[in-house]
């Protein structure tokens, strides 16, 4: 009998917490540090080949894009490299048309500085600021400092960035080109990969596909959405006299696909030069146009349909963009949710032991499993004490 009785207290077996045992040998710690340490070697490793790096990713992104084209080209008996040259041909209309808007956005913005220089404007605009400032009680050092927003040799050196910058990112299309053709014909024999490795690696296939599927809709979603606040803010500031109207739209447009931030950087150069041509009233005008419009769409309207691909809080979305904006540059701006994604469907998922980390990051499938029945939670009423005192009354 003693052999059956268990010590005083112990009610069942002991279970080790899993966030406290060791796998592989390696404590909880050690396997975040080792983690951390990883990741470091690989993000190093990105920036240093950031220019290479960049283009490839914009290629991906886009031959997902347009992958879809192959379904109906497909269905009508199209051969596979009449579908892939279709694919190429897409990608490049896409590529043409981002190189049209920069390359209109970046000459129109070119000229209209060379023009307000030519004729003061920036000057009137910068001392009437300083006067501004002063007399709401503003030292000297923070007029300054406001002032030379509008210096004229500061923009003059942002528009000679602005060339530098639409130079590079000429060249860098030239390699997104070269690689969609490779890409869109590895795309072709890539989708017969669900038919031969199902059984084996189904899973790996369905996150990819995914993963795939999010990323198309959120750029689908973002273009559509940002085409609308951009020609209701082109039409806007051309209703209000802004000059160039049309490079705020495709300013508007752009940012619309970086995410929380956005908004505020397509938002302070029409104000600024709305404040130059037109002074305060014309300046608080564009504010309330463009927090009317973009709050209504790209707060309220916007989130609802981007919400189901995306998955991300709001905190990682503007880290991320912060984040990939320093590993690859400008790029990574714009690419910043698609990399997140790839990094959590790389990581995160498939592994059960990250599913609190993909909740933490937005994931809404991320749920742990249910418990199961021999895992249930114990009853904590005091039954053990009526049972005792049954067992001493049947020894009696």
């Amino acid at each position: 009998m003693l052999r059956n009785r268990r010590p005083k207290g112990i009610h069942g077996p002991t279970r080790t917490s899993p966030d406290s045992a060791t796998v592989g040998g390696l404590s909880p710690s050690l396997r975040v540090l080792l983690t951390l340490a990883a990741a470091t070697v690989a993000l190093a490793g990105v920036y240093f080949i950031r220019e290479v790096f960049g283009p490839v990713a914009l290629a991906i992104v886009i031959v997902v894009i347009c992958e879809p084209l192959r379904r109906p080209l497909d269905r009508r008996g199209w051969p596979r490299w009449a579908i892939t040259t279709a694919v190429i041909a897409l990608s490049y209309l896409i590529l043409v048309a981002m190189g049209a808007l920069l390359w209109l956005a970046g000459t129109q913005f070119a000229r209209l500085i060379t023009d307000l220089v030519s004729e003061g404007g920036l000057n009137r605009a910068a001392a009437q600021l300083v006067s501004t400032l002063q007399s709401l009680g503003l030292d000297a050092e923070a007029s300054d400092a406001a002032a030379s927003v509008l210096d004229p040799e500061t923009l003059l050196g942002l528009v000679r960035s602005v060339g530098g910058t639409v130079l590079s990112v000429a060249t860098a299309l030239f390699f997104v080109c070269a690689y969609i053709i490779f890409m869109a014909a590895d795309a072709a024999r890539y989708r017969q990969a669900p038919a031969l490795f199902a059984a084996t690696k189904g899973a790996t296939i369905e996150r990819i596909v995914r993963l795939n599927s999010g990323i198309r809709r959120y750029y689908v979603v973002n273009a559509t959405f940002g085409a609308i606040v951009a020609i209701i803010d082109g039409l806007a500031l051309w209703w209000m006299g802004i000059p160039v109207p049309i490079v705020w739209a495709i300013l508007a447009f752009v940012t619309n696909f970086i995410p929380n931030i956005g908004f505020i950087l397509g938002l302070v150069p029409p104000a600024i030069l709305a404040f130059v041509v037109g002074d305060w009233p014309l300046l608080l005008g564009v504010i309330a146009v463009y927090c009317v419009v973009n709050v209504v769409l790209q707060v309220l309207v916007q989130p609802k349909f981007v919400s189901d691909a995306v998955d991300l809080s709001l905190t990682l979305s503007f880290l991320s963009v912060v984040f990939w904006t320093f590993i690859i540059g400008p790029l990574g701006a714009i690419l910043s949710i698609p990399l997140t994604l790839l990094v959590r469907t790389l990581v995160l998922e498939g592994d059960p032991s990250t599913t609190w980390l993909r909740w933490l990051s937005g994931d809404r499938t991320a749920i742990p499993p249910e418990v199961g029945p021999s895992e249930e939670r114990p009853d904590t009423r005091p039954r053990h004490r009526r049972s005792a005192r049954g067992s001493a009354t049947g020894d009696r």
